[in-house]
């Protein structure tokens, strides 16, 4: 496994962690799954996302787990060694993920961006240029602006009130494409600085 220490600056303190367990939330359009395949490339550990937690895809359409068959299935993955998990989810079932995260990674990229992401990634998957793990109907399309919108006014703040008391190891990011530039490029020697906004 590539040991890579993390630079951590807050308001309160800095310090440097090598993680092994690292949750990536944002909201739709925001880089959730590119940082995490690429992390789970770099540092070679297995990366997860939370749709998947919540649903088992099947060839013949999705099937949505209970809330007991959720919560265990995700109990047993924070369980393991290392993982990647990424999500837009905050909900009660998740705070496990965020307790056991040697880092949480807030993606916070401007408004704007993440509404350009959404429209350039359904023409892409339209196109048949990029996967995705749902049928891209329009009223899906339509529905991820609500999504985005409701998490900008809505699933942000309320994030960071309910998780305050893990600040500490909360790291935001708005230029995702930085942060995987400074991950993969010798030069920095495998430390990543970052300034947070918490």
């Amino acid at each position: 496994m590539l040991q890579v220490m993390y630079k951590v600056l807050t308001k309160q303190n800095s310090f440097e962690i090598n993680p092994k367990k690292i949750h990536i939330i944002g909201s739709v359009g925001s880089g959730k799954t590119t940082l995490a395949k690429t992390l789970s490339k770099t540092l070679n550990i297995p990366f997860y996302e939370l749709d998947n937690v919540v649903w088992v895809r099947g060839d013949n359409g999705d099937v949505k787990r209970t809330e007991i068959e959720r919560e265990a299935y995700l109990q047993t993955l924070v369980k393991t060694e290392s993982w990647i998990i990424e999500g837009v989810h905050q909900e009660d079932w998740v705070a496990i993920s965020f307790q056991y995260a040697d880092i949480i990674i807030f993606l916070d990229p401007n408004y704007m961006i993440r509404i350009f992401r959404i429209i350039k990634r359904y023409g892409k998957q339209k196109l048949g240029i990029e996967k995705a793990n749902y049928t891209p109907t329009f009223h899906i399309f339509k529905n991820m602006f609500i999504w985005n919108k409701y998490f900008e006014e809505v699933a942000k703040p309320h994030f960071f009130n309910k998780y305050s008391h893990l600040k500490d190891k909360t790291v935001i990011l708005t230029n995702t494409r930085e942060f995987i530039q400074q991950m993969t490029d010798p030069k920095t020697e495998g430390v990543a600085k970052h300034d947070t906004r918490i």
